[in-house]
């Protein structure tokens, strides 16, 4: 799985699960969005200075002779500026529109680019990794193809528009205009002249190795990174051989630095070194490499004769401001180098952009990050990845914190705590609070008597958790995927995620073998509809009907179970098993209100149901809230689509609203790292 897929992933899998509450225990609002606990730092896509200005997931980043950074911006499908001084502006691309078109400003279209990089004369070109293709922008944002088709993958050869790329990733540009490429999906090494015409430099498409030789003998495992130095030589950052190779510009590939295979973090020369899935590098003026050590977060230095050095952060990872080893980084995965050696990071998981210093000095230029694993109260608590949220009926909430694989419970009054699992460690052990251990939990819902059930995602199973925070699994075996049907352990669950609880104790899970299961109080699980593996859309009543990855769950007080189907569409489940669709069309996406299939959505995650019969949908792809009455009219409540970033008040805006939990004009969500409570007024 690259990069692009991890992200994706860890994006999508969150969750919800509705309960009932009196939001009347709840603070009362002054405003329409406010903060009840975390950081409303982190990723989205605002323009600002500095902290103010907000990234998704940077992938490349490259300096100009004046000190501005652009940013190939991957989640917001951007290519973004920022300045010496930290002001931040969108070049070109509009922020949550994915697509493939030339032209001006926000009028052209990127899909995931990732690579970027620019020339003497202010040209910037642009590994468009997901429209297959390398585009070119000028100073005042112009945007052309320069080679490659969009959406059409392949490895040809050829001039402009009839060559063929199968992800790109890393691009960089010599003083002559050539642009080199790492075209990861085909192992190779391309270069493309300044009149679009492409060649492959090293390496054979659709095979992996690790040897050294001249251009097709040589082999690369999903290299991501390049950079040129003056002398013609290409260094690649070679992903999946977690090495540093060298290029000469006649083709001959030789190992600067790693150990084939031999995953690391040691400093050391030439194969003695370790790095662990490097992702971008950078080369300066005197043959020195920077490295964006994605795996270990942390950068590297190599010289020209091997020798590779730590010049900061750690493998622990982090997002501290420091020197050296006090630095932190989280996935760093662009970096660049100006004329001062000064070094710039697309620091991918933090969604910031980082200067360090030639003496290892590292500071934030822009953006900031929101997550950590800290109980407090309010602002002070922090999560790491933040997904299904479920409220008892006395307002506490119950959050799944994926990426810290533990249970966290928020009081009404914002008070934080760890209700089981210990952060950053993961395992599947059944037991009490911090002896507990969970894998990716992402979806919770809580019983009349306080219970919590998980859907722990990475281990397959279902969990439950006593409000004295003991953990038992009630169905499903850590480790062991699969489809069946049967009781307690015998059961297998392929990456469940998301959960509900009815009346009766039964819980409903959203398993993304595509399929709506049901687990009885006592573990027996049944599947109540969809059919393992055969994914779809289309309706019908139990195995007859099709789902195309089910991700949000909620179920109101007659038993009817809605289901966000990841994508487009929210469906409704009766509990005989009939499935229809509520909302939206599959396959077309878009943020139209409306009525049926006349509205459309972009990527449906959390879902909730009032007391009233209206369902409430987080459509992370628009960053908005919507709503849908029982008739099945689409309106949008809050935020505005293709604008992320978390801003409370009274307009507010989300950056990925992930799950909620509706009863009556409130709602509580999760987006990011924070938990939100939103007044909707009468509705």
């Amino acid at each position: 799985m690259n990069k692009i897929q991890s992200a994706w992933l860890g994006l999508c899998l969150v969750v919800l699960a509705a309960a009932s509450c009196d939001f009347a225990r709840l603070p009362e609002l002054a405003d329409d969005l406010e903060q009840i606990a975390g950081d409303i730092g982190g990723p989205g896509n605002v323009d600002g200075s500095g902290a103010d200005a907000h990234f998704y997931h940077p992938g490349g980043v490259a300096v100009d002779s004046a000190g501005n950074v652009y940013v190939a911006d991957l989640g917001n499908h951007t290519i973004r500026k920022a300045t010496a001084a930290g002001v931040v502006t969108t070049l070109a691309g509009t922020a949550g529109m994915a697509g493939s078109t030339d032209g001006a400003g926000v009028a052209a279209r990127f899909k995931e680019p990732s690579g970027v990089a620019i020339d003497s004369t202010g040209n910037i070109y642009i590994a468009d990794t997901g429209n297959y293709t390398i585009r070119k922008v000028t100073a005042a944002g112009v945007v052309t193809t320069l080679a490659g088709t969009a959406g059409m993958a392949g490895s040809a050869d050829g001039t402009g528009a009839a060559a063929r790329f199968n992800e790109p990733t890393g691009v960089a540009v010599d003083s002559a205009g050539n642009v080199y490429v790492a075209d990861m999906r085909n192992h190779t090494i391309r270069k493309v002249t300044a009149a679009g015409a492409v060649t492959t430099l090293a390496g054979t498409a659709g095979t992996t190795g690790s040897a050294d030789g001249m251009g097709a003998a040589a082999r690369f495992n999903q290299p991501i990174g390049v950079a040129v130095d003056s002398a013609g030589n290409v260094y690649v950052a070679d992903y999946g051989n977690s090495i540093i190779r060298k290029v000469t510009a006649a083709g001959v590939v030789t190992t600067l630095a790693g150990t084939a295979g031999m995953a690391g973090s040691a400093d050391g020369t030439g194969a003695a070194a370790r790095f662990y899935t490097p992702n971008g590098v950078a080369v300066d003026s005197t043959g020195n490499v920077y490295v964006a050590d994605y795996g270990n977060s942390m950068i590297r230095k190599v010289t020209a004769a091997g020798v590779v050095a730590t010049l900061a952060g750690t493998a622990r990872g982090g997002r501290e401001d420091g020197t050296g080893a006090g630095a932190g980084f989280y996935l760093p995965s662009g970096v660049a180098v100006d004329s001062a050696d000064n070094i710039y990071i697309a620091d991918y998981g933090n969604s910031m952009i980082r200067k360090v210093t030639a003496a290892g000095v590292v500071a934030t230029l822009a953006g900031t990050a929101g997550w950590g694993s800290a109980d407090g109260t309010g602002a002070t608590a922090r999560f790491n990845g933040a997904n299904g949220v479920a409220v008892d009926s006395i307002g506490n909430i119950y959050v799944a914190d994926q990426s810290n694989h533990t249970i966290r419970k928020v009081t009404a009054t914002g008070v934080v705590t760890t209700l089981a699992g210990s952060a950053g460690i993961q395992g599947s052990t059944d037991g009490t609070g911090a002896a507990a251990r969970f894998n990716s939990p992402t979806g919770v819902a809580v019983d009349s008597a306080g219970n919590v059930y998980v859907a722990d995602q990475s281990n397959h199973t279902i969990r439950k958790v006593t409000a004295a925070g003991v953990v038992t699994t009630l169905a499903g075996s850590a480790g062991m995927q699969g489809s069946t049907d049967d009781t307690g352990a015998a059961a297998r669950f392929n990456f469940p995620i998301g959960v509900a609880v009815d009346s009766a104790g039964n819980i409903c899970v959203t398993d993304q073998g595509s399929t709506i299961r049901k687990v009885t109080a006592a573990g027996v699980v049944t599947t109540l509809a969809g059919t393992a593996g055969i994914f779809g859309s289309t309706d019908g009543t139990g195995a007859a009907a099709r789902f195309n990855g089910p991700v949000g769950v909620a179920i109101d007080s007659a038993g009817d179970i809605y289901v966000t189907d990841q994508g487009t569409i929210v469906r409704k489940v009766t509990g005989a098993g009939v499935v229809t669709t509520l909302a939206g069309t599959a396959g077309v996406f878009g943020s139209t209100d409306g009525t049926g299939a006349a509205a459309h959505f972009n990527r449906p995650t959390g879902v909730a149901v009032d007391n009233r019969g209206n369902v409430y949908v987080a459509d992370q792809g628009n960053s908005t809230i919507r709503k849908i009455t029982p008739t099945g009219t689409t309106t949008t409540v809050a935020g505005t689509a293709g604008m992320a970033g978390l801003l409370l008040g009274a307009a507010p805006r989300f950056a990925f609203p992930q799950s909620l939990a509706a009863v009556d004009d409130h709602i509580v969500l999760s987006d990011t790292n924070a938990i939100l409570l939103l007044h909707l007024g009468t509705q």
